[in-house]
């Protein structure tokens, strides 16, 4: 059955980021300070998945976080530090308008409102979808089911017309749990190489 929706995530396809401007930018407002909170970060990697399934507020989150680094800055310069990490995968991006005339395409993500608000939702790339599946709002996180069944109960298409495009292994075998096809991103080259294997146009 031919592939009639494709559905993107978006770190690291879209848009690569890099935590590491954060911890930089910590550092210059104390010695040490951006490493104490990456530290923090990674060993309650809880708190951040909680905060993107829509379990925790922005409040509750930003307070948790700041607590981490002793209040050294306040939330409206935490939430420009912490999403100011993306750039644009300019050829990935070129593909959407182009696969757009022939077929269904969508945005998949674990994200966080912050990150939506002060990161990405500049990019003009994303008008290109025609839905945005969010982790925050879908109130799930991949690779649990209900990310790909929200996609679904929104095409109508069976299973089998899904592909997923991620760079996390364990995401996209969460497609294929659901019945989707799924590509790993690695690279343009690679990406083209494995649409075109499939028939896909661009």
């Amino acid at each position: 059955m031919p592939i009639k929706y494709i559905v993107f995530d978006l770190g690291n396809v879209l848009i690569p980021f890099n935590y590491q401007l954060v911890i930089n930018r910590l550092n210059e407002v104390e010695a040490g300070l951006g490493d104490r909170y990456y530290t923090f970060y990674k060993d309650n990697y809880n708190v951040h998945r909680d905060y993107e399934r829509g379990a925790l507020t922005d409040d509750q989150f930003i307070e948790i976080m700041l607590g981490a680094i002793d209040h050294k800055v306040d939330k409206e310069t935490y939430c420009k530090l912490f999403s100011e990490i993306f750039t644009v995968n300019e050829d990935v991006a070129a593909l959407l308008p182009e696969l757009k005339k022939n077929y269904r395409i969508f945005l998949l993500s674990n994200t966080s409102a912050i990150h939506q608000r002060y990161g990405w939702a500049k990019y003009s790339f994303l008008t290109h979808f025609e839905k945005l599946f969010l982790s925050h709002e879908v109130g799930a996180v991949k690779p649990e089911p209900e990310m790909y069944l929200s996609v679904m109960r929104h095409t109508g298409g069976k299973p089998e017309e899904h592909i997923f495009i991620d760079d996390v292994a364990e995401y996209v075998q969460g497609a294929k749990n659901v019945g989707w096809d799924g590509i790993q991103f690695v690279g343009y080259e690679n990406l083209t190489e494995e649409l075109r294997k499939r028939g896909i146009v661009f």
